[in-house]
């Protein structure tokens, strides 16, 4: 059974740094696709940023510079490192892994609970 968990959300004010945790289990971490998206309240869900298997990275427009992704293929975890963050990144957090890198959010094969993120001005 894939489980993906999230932590490290918060409440944070604006200019603040938070990093988010993905741990995953019941997948090969390095055979996947891992990816964070978020959801602010009457919105729909958006990319932010996701690493393929092979380490290439992608990033929302209105993180990059900000926000950095990783993978711990040792520890089975994702991060997201959110640096200079903004009220406009509040919102919840999800992590999702597929076998193909992709920015679509339906695409996703699996997905975590979530983790809330407040940034106060």
């Amino acid at each position: 059974q894939v489980q993906l968990v999230e932590s490290g959300g918060g409440l944070v004010q604006d200019g603040g740094s938070l990093r988010l945790s993905c741990a995953t289990s019941g997948l090969t971490l390095s055979s996947y696709a891992m990816g964070w998206f978020r959801q602010a309240p009457g919105k729909e869900r958006e990319f932010v940023a996701v690493v393929s298997w092979s380490g290439i990275r992608r990033y929302v427009a209105s993180v990059r510079g900000r926000f950095t992704i990783s993978r711990d293929s040792a520890k089975n975890t994702v991060y997201l490192q959110m640096d200079n963050l903004k009220p406009e990144d509040t919102g919840v957090y999800y992590c999702a892994a597929n076998e193909e890198m992709t920015t679509n959010w339906a695409l996703q094969k699996y997905w975590g609970q979530g983790t809330q993120v407040t940034v106060s001005s």
